[in-house]
């Protein structure tokens, strides 16, 4: 009768065969919760045949897992990849955190296979991948940092030296719950961001009260971010535009569209980003932001200077 194999080596067998890829690949599913097929060849492999055999051998070693929704019209859709259990260990190994719970793989595969909003996730996803897909392909770019909407959930995190207390005691409901954050870096210059990643599924009056949330945090803040509105459409994005004529504005909002990316084949990197107010399209590093902590943790990377920003 063969011995069965215990979880730590396992786990060590998983460790000494995995690339530095495989770890970036983990290190987005244990944040971000799940990537299809297409989106992990764009941001990280040369070729769809290449990632598929990698992934193949990701999930024989039990790094992740994978399932296929079903299409409401019969199909499916491309294989969706979460992390399995061993894939959890090795991140909470490589972050020099406990040990994950035993079932924590199956609860939260559980919980995505069911979420409703599951192409919300996804699409806000695929911004972050396009982001990525570019660096790959321009040496001069770089996607410095990703965090999911989770990182903001709880006020505190929000919260900058000199900033108005009340941002921690009057709790997270009266600001706003981004779908994303990151930074983008190119040509020694980085940017930080807030995504809302749009489906048109809600009134334009939920992104209204979205922007005015941005506003009030950044008026009681020492630190501005531009906030990505990534909406479907034009028409959507000039019906955005035009509610907000007239609102006094110190937040800087952007938008964009994916018909308007389609048509360009631009990723988010390009020059694609109207800002509320000014006119023309801008790149997504020349967004202006105010953050000193920020320019402090990214001392390379220095924002426009005021006479570079976009009119």
């Amino acid at each position: 009768m063969r011995k069965p194999i215990h979880s730590a080596d396992l786990l060590l067998r998983l460790q000494a065969s995995i690339t530095a890829r495989d770890d970036q690949l983990l290190d987005w599913l244990y944040d971000h919760g799940v990537l299809t097929t297409d989106q992990i060849a764009a941001a990280l492999f040369p070729s769809l045949d290449f990632t598929q055999r990698r992934l193949r051998r990701l999930t024989l070693l039990r790094a992740v897992d994978r399932f296929r929704p079903n299409r409401a019209y019969g199909g499916s859709y491309p294989y969706h990849y979460v992390l399995d259990q061993l894939g959890y260990d090795h991140v909470h190994a490589q972050r020099g955190l406990g040990r994950p719970r035993r079932d924590q793989a199956r609860r939260r595969k559980q919980s995505l296979t069911r979420r409703p909003d599951l192409p919300h996730l996804l699409g806000g996803n695929q911004v972050f991948i396009d982001l990525a897909a570019h660096a790959r392909t321009h040496p001069d770019g770089d996607l410095a940092r990703w965090q999911p909407a989770s990182a903001y959930h709880e006020p505190g995190t929000l919260y900058r030296e000199g900033s108005d207390p009340q941002i921690i005691i009057a709790g997270a409901t009266g600001f706003p719950r981004p779908d994303g954050a990151g930074v983008w870096a190119e040509r020694g210059r980085s940017v930080p961001f807030f995504l809302e990643y749009d489906t048109s599924g809600e009134n334009l009056q939920v992104l209204i009260d979205k922007v005015i949330k941005y506003e009030r945090l950044y008026t009681m803040s020492t630190w501005a971010w531009p906030v990505l509105f990534h909406l479907p459409s034009a028409r959507r994005e000039a019906n955005l535009h035009h509610r907000l004529v007239g609102i006094s504005l110190e937040a800087a909002i952007a938008t964009t569209t994916g018909e308007l990316r389609t048509a360009l084949a631009a990723s988010p990197a390009h020059q694609v980003w109207q800002l509320h107010g000014r006119a023309g399209r801008h790149r997504l590093i020349d967004l202006p932001y105010t953050d000193t902590h920020h320019d402090e943790e990214y001392p390379a990377h220095d924002q426009p200077a005021p006479d570079e920003r976009p009119a």
